[in-house]
């Protein structure tokens, strides 16, 4: 029996893809301005927190100071990525750099549970051991935290929706201006209650905490993309049923599903038909698998290799 046997790559031109490149230009240069204009006020705040946590001795300080300078290495780590992710397509970088703001969101996510971790354990040791505190320094310097931190995350609220290297900016931004807001009122309760010493390192403690939380779900997102792991907003089971119901399919086998990043999912697979289609045939069956994929389950980029009888082994997934 003759094989015929096809392997073609779909793009999304019908989809309006080169649309959105079109307008996307804009959209990374204010971006990248208002990461630019976080980094500026993010250094600024870290100099004065410093100066503020060794004249007041305050830990929650000290540790704001760390988060924010944390803040400034995850912004500066952000903008890189976002500069890069512009970049074109080469021979050498088949994919350009789609992924450099998902390494950004991994590297930020990552270094806020490691800041969580130190706080917690600076806390618990101040904690035991309670040293006097400089009320005054603590508000007016957590205040200014406030206001800077407050300005940065107004600048990149609305692109903290696009992907999770902006998010994981925003994250460490937004948890900063909650460590000031904590700051400042351990600041006040102190100033009324001097004895309240333990409030610093129990606040802190609360900041480390809360880091945790919201660091964690970010860090396994982009570890998932960067693992190829098939999103779990696709079900593969479904996507498998739906595409062998074509009266044309007699098995869909060795099945990849995976996200190139945040916004672009990437599929390929082998189709077995039921019959030894000509070429002419096969496309037509592949058009429609395509438009499917794309219609019913969000899937861009499909590679779809249709065949007759040629693997003889034909499981969904496949164990290489």
């Amino acid at each position: 029996m003759e094989h015929k046997h096809t392997h073609e790559t779909e793009h999304d031109h019908d989809h309006g893809h080169d649309h959105d490149h079109g307008h996307g230009h804009g959209h990374h240069d204010l971006k990248g301005r208002n990461l630019l204009l976080a980094i500026l006020l993010n250094v600024a705040i870290t100099v004065a927190q410093v100066f503020g946590a060794v004249i007041s001795g305050s830990l929650a300080l000290l540790t704001d100071a760390l988060h924010n300078f944390s803040d400034v290495v995850s912004l500066v780590v952000s903008y890189v990525a976002n500069l890069l992710s512009r970049r074109k397509q080469t021979l050498a970088q088949t994919f350009g750099y789609k992924r450099a703001e998902v390494v950004a969101g991994f590297l930020n996510s990552a270094s806020l549970l490691v800041i969580a971790v130190v706080l917690v354990k600076e806390a618990i040791e101040r904690l035991l051991d309670p040293d006097p505190v400089a009320s005054m320094w603590m508000i007016g310097v957590g205040s200014l935290g406030i206001v800077a931190n407050g300005l940065s995350v107004m600048l990149i609220h609305s692109d903290s929706k696009a992907n999770v290297n902006m998010r994981s900016a925003y994250l460490h931004l937004f948890t900063d201006m909650l460590s000031s807001v904590a700051v400042v009122m351990g600041g006040l309760a102190m100033l009324v209650w001097p004895a309240m010493v333990w409030i610093d390192p129990v606040l802190t403690i609360a900041i480390g905490v809360y880091l945790v939380m919201v660091s964690w779900g970010l860090l396994m997102t982009t570890l998932k993309i960067l693992m190829q792991f098939a999103p779990s907003e696709v079900d593969l089971e479904q996507v498998r049923r739906r595409l062998e119901s074509l009266p044309q399919v007699n098995n869909v086998h060795h099945t990849h599903l995976w996200s190139l990043n945040e916004d672009t999912l990437h599929f390929e697979c082998h189709v077995d038909t039921v019959e030894n289609y000509s070429l002419k045939e096969a496309a037509e069956v592949r058009a429609e698998l395509r438009r499917i994929l794309h219609d019913e389950f969000g899937i861009e980029h499909a590679t779809i290799q249709m065949e007759k009888d040629c693997c003889s082994d034909q499981s969904f997934i496949l164990d290489e």
